[in-house]
């Protein structure tokens, strides 16, 4: 039995080898022969073809749809490189096209811009000594309505103690960012008072105060949101809108019923996905002297859900009992704003500006605040000159009686006197800082700033330091109009307001001078 399979099988495997292969080859070669009668090129083709079908029919087909596969991608991918270079090609020709056509076609404007016959020539004014309740103009002493010396800090015996045993032991400057070696221990010293006096969680503080502002609205305030805004608000709050990219709406100024208005008119509309909605305002507005209508605008503020700043840059240190500004003001909860901005360079009179807050919202600063994380930091010894005037408006709580005293003294001096015929004075009666506006409406901006200029001009030759109000009219997003800034301080007596005031009603009726 086992002798017969073994044979069986033998013979079996080899009929079927000499079966297959004998009748494969004739088979193949009886066509290759045949193949061998057509033309050259149809021959090759068709050898080809015979030779893959004769691959494919002895091997797996799998690995074959696999590489097969990846050679079409490899040649879709060459292929639509080759595409996309060639109509990068043709872009780039037509873009240098485009190009040389704006050569050709541009016009080159002059680096300074021409200015007309009637634009104001610059004259510098140069002040010698300290700038304290009298300054010396171009050698004339004046009596100082001009700058923000409230409670005459600058020339303060203590401070100036203070500040030099600063200078002894920090020396001038910090040399870094607040987060590159540039903290030292007098900052944090005035940040913690800083929270303190404005019983707040925790204080931030930056080296210059315009930067203060704007930092802290591009911190928050990112491009999908909204801000509404006075439309009176300072300089510093719009560059800072500016770099945010957020979409701003401004409302008149003042006025929470337009305020409302708006708010509504977008709310109707489709609002974008993680949309915030944010409002900046100012204790005191730097550009009016007018006080804000807090309380109203908390209650849209709560009505509405939206977040508030308040820019405190001259309300700190003035209002308030105990000169906390706006809120204590109005007596309304630190809760109910979000943010509060201050600066170190009115009140205080030093330099630099602060953001306090939750520790929650302060604390983001640190690390997204632009002005705070590249900026060198403040110097000590204006650090030191922050916390001893701080110390005195702590301890002298007096000292903001006099000064609202003071400024509603000179509000209403001026407005019974003979200055209503020619001004308009609409700035709140216990702001310091005050705007008289021409009552002539009629004439042309350029032509205003001119009596003004004439005004203050003739005003510091008679020994009375006053200024007109500075601003960048190709950037405001409302031209303010022109005015002459008026600002008090504690030791101004009332026949200095008297005197005032009659060396603005002597440049007034001054032959040089035409108003109405």
């Amino acid at each position: 039995d086992d002798d017969y399979d073994y044979y069986y099988y033998y013979y079996y495997n080899y009929y079927h080898y000499y079966y297959y292969h004998y009748y494969y080859n004739h088979y193949y070669y009886y066509h290759y022969y045949y193949i061998l009668q057509l033309p050259l090129l149809p021959t090759i083709f068709a050898a080809m073809y015979l030779q893959i079908n004769t691959l494919f029919s002895q091997v797996q087909f799998n690995h074959i749809y696999v590489e097969g596969s990846i050679l079409l991608v490899l040649l879709w991918i060459l292929f639509k490189k080759t595409a996309n270079s060639l109509n990068a090609k043709k872009t780039e020709s037509s873009e240098n096209s485009d190009v040389e056509e704006k050569i050709k076609s541009w016009t080159p404007k002059p680096m300074v811009n021409t200015t007309s016959l009637s634009a104001l020539p610059m004259e510098n004014y140069v002040i010698d000594g300290k700038t304290g309740h009298y300054i010396t103009i171009n050698g004339q002493s004046c009596i100082n309505f001009a700058t923000h010396n409230y409670f005459n800090f600058i020339t303060d015996k203590s401070i100036e103690n203070n500040v030099i045993n600063a200078v002894n032991k920090y020396g001038v400057g910090s040399c870094g960012p607040r987060a590159f070696y540039g903290t030292f221990d007098i900052h944090i010293e005035l940040e913690e008072k800083i929270a303190k006096f404005m019983e707040m969680e925790e204080a931030v503080i930056y080296s210059y105060g315009f930067s203060t502002i704007t930092s802290a609205i591009q911190a928050y305030v990112k491009f999908r949101d909204i801000v509404y805004v006075d439309e009176e608000v300072n300089f510093a709050i719009q560059k800072g809108l500016q770099s945010s990219k957020a979409e701003v709406v401004y409302f008149k100024h003042n006025c929470p019923e337009d305020l409302e208005r708006l708010i509504l008119e977008k709310n109707a509309t489709k609002r974008r996905k993680n949309r915030k909605a944010f409002l900046i305002v100012e204790g005191i507005y730097m550009n009016t002297g007018n006080i804000c209508n807090l309380p109203k605008l908390i209650d849209i503020r709560i009505k509405h859900k939206i977040r508030i700043f308040i820019d405190e840059s001259i309300s700190f240190g003035i209002l308030g009992e105990r000169g906390r500004g706006i809120t204590e003001h109005f007596n309304i909860p630190k809760d109910e704003v979000d943010l509060i901005i201050g600066s170190l360079e009115t009140s205080l009179s030093s330099v630099g500006g602060f953001c306090v807050g939750s520790t929650f919202v302060v604390d983001h600063q640190r690390l997204s605040g632009l002005g705070y994380c590249f900026s060198a930091s403040l110097p000590p010894l204006l650090s030191a000159a922050a916390i001893k005037a701080l110390d005195q408006i702590e301890k002298h709580p007096e000292m903001l009686v006099k000064l609202r005293e003071r400024s509603t003294s000179l509000h209403r001096s001026i407005c019974s006197s003979q200055l209503t015929e020619h001004f308009i004075l609409e700035s709140d009666a216990t702001s310091p800082l005050k705007h008289l506006y021409l009552i002539n409406k009629s004439l042309s901006h350029t032509k205003q700033q001119q009596i003004l200029k004439k005004i203050v001009d003739y005003s510091i030759s008679k020994g009375v330091a006053i200024t007109t109000a500075s601003y960048l009219s190709d950037r405001e997003y409302k031209i303010p109009t022109p005015s002459i800034r008026l600002l008090t301080s504690i030791k101004v007596t009332d026949e200095e307001i008297d005197f005032l005031i009659n060396t603005l009603l002597q440049a007034v009726n001054a032959s040089t001078i035409d108003i109405v």
